[in-house]
């Protein structure tokens, strides 16, 4: 018995199925300490085993942790909790510069694209059993990943980039295997990962991306598979550079049954060259999504790799959505083919603001990290206390937990609505809050 809440079960599934059910239901809180393993056994009248098996369920799918002689308890921030759940409320008046979402002056018009996709169902309504990716899209799409340098390869349509790289992972891998992931790292894929019952292996970052000996590390310690950002990385804004690149090749050659999957998150926002690692395995994925240049509400991605990765995919879609709808496909299409979005114009001005928040932090001794896109990250002593301070000064920056599994604190700043005032004001607000406590006066 714990607590109010039996855990029931004979076998380790029924065990696993149980603990995870009280989890999700709030019965069993984070940081709660569960049973010993031979005393559970004996409550339930079960093998010791078949309770270790159910615990090491459960620590692969991210639900438990265990530390040693301390025993294995809820986690903090299980995977059935999404991080996105954590995020912060902004109160009325307080300026959000913690949502990550583009500067909406600089999207594109979608009234004209939808018009002439629909148009063109209306002529040639789209049925079941036709080819599940718009042809037309297929060639541009193909073009311009051929123009980046990204090795050949059918490609796919999913409901964006998270859509793809679950896809990949539920593919490619199995209840259990490791992922390396960036630390830190988008929020949604430290999620995902152990949502999928995979054990995310965390590797260091800097403005040039994955640190190459960490990679080497987590792919000899078995993880099988690699997600790497290759532009505007989410939070840092680190860029794969040409050096960076090289080298993290160089690892994965001694590494060729890796997994890599490579989102270009910066496409249609950043002018930096892509320098991809697509290929450098036998298995790839390489995710471009429309979300930060077209809007985030227009949910695609390509996504191409190798044949068998690919297919893969495509026949699970198969069996579910069956495609990614062919109005929004030709839209997209419309947007590409018309020039929509000005990489360079966009990338200028996302840069402009990036580059002053970075020199105005940096004019008050305060060290943070922004090489591409529209986030700033910036490391603190702790951040319960940086955000909160934010928010008393009219800021509200989004805390780096959701970002982070073993990566030191940090707060991110999303640049896309900030003005040359807004940039003073917001680097005046970060040092104060990062900077000693003032002192308390008693009369």
């Amino acid at each position: 018995m714990l607590g109010e809440y039996p855990i029931v079960g004979r076998g380790a599934a029924e065990i696993a199925t149980s603990v995870e059910r009280a989890v999700g239901h709030g019965d069993l809180e984070p940081g709660q300490l569960l049973p010993p393993l031979r005393e559970l056994a004996r409550q339930l009248g079960v093998n010791p085993n078949t309770v270790a098996a159910a615990y090491r369920t459960l620590r692969e799918r991210g639900v438990i942790e265990t530390s040693g002689r301390r025993g294995s308890r809820v986690r903090s921030r299980p995977a059935t909790t999404a991080r996105e759940y954590s995020r912060l409320v902004v109160p009325p008046g307080v300026r959000d510069v913690a949502s990550g979402n583009p500067d909406t002056a600089l999207l594109p018009s979608l009234a004209e694209a939808f018009t002439v996709a629909a148009a063109r169902a209306d002529d040639h309504p789209d049925l079941y059993g036709e080819a599940p990716v718009e042809p037309e899209l297929n060639r541009c799409a193909r073009g311009m990943l051929d123009a980046d340098g990204v090795p050949d390869g059918p490609l796919a349509v999913t409901s964006g980039a998270l859509d793809a790289i679950e896809r990949v992972l539920a593919a490619r891998l199995k209840v259990g295997d490791a992922v390396a992931v960036e630390d830190p790292g988008w929020g949604s894929v430290l999620d995902l990962v152990p949502a999928l019952g995979l054990r995310p292996v965390p590797v260091g970052v800097d403005d040039e991306g994955p640190l190459p000996g960490e990679v080497e590390r987590a792919l000899r310690a078995g993880a099988r598979a690699l997600v790497v950002t290759a532009r505007a990385q989410n939070p840092t804004g680190a860029a794969v550079g040409a050096a960076r690149a090289r080298a993290l090749r160089d690892v994965l050659a001694a590494h060729q049954e890796t997994l890599v999957i490579e989102d270009d998150h910066g496409h249609g926002i950043v002018d930096l060259p892509l320098h991809t690692l697509a290929g450098a395995t036998r298995s790839w994925a390489f995710v471009r999504s429309t979300a930060k240049a077209y809007g985030p509400d227009l949910r695609l991605a390509v996504l191409s790799g190798d044949a068998e990765t690919v297919d893969r995919v495509q026949g699970r879609l198969r069996l579910g959505p069956g495609w990614v709808s062919k109005v929004l496909q030709r839209a997209v299409l419309h947007l590409w083919q018309g020039g929509a979005v000005d990489a360079r114009q966009v990338s200028a001005a996302y840069g402009h603001r990036r580059e002053a928040l970075l020199a105005a932090l940096a004019e008050r001794g305060v060290a943070a990290q922004g090489r591409s896109g529209m986030n700033v990250w910036v490391p603190v002593p702790e951040e319960t206390g940086v955000v909160a301070r934010m928010l008393h000064a009219g800021w509200a920056v989004a805390p780096g937990a959701r970002f982070r599994l073993d990566a030191p604190p940090g707060v991110r700043i999303t640049v896309s609505t900030l003005t040359g005032d807004d940039i003073e004001a917001v680097a005046d607000a970060v040092a104060a809050a990062t900077g000693p406590a003032p002192a308390r006066r008693y009369g």
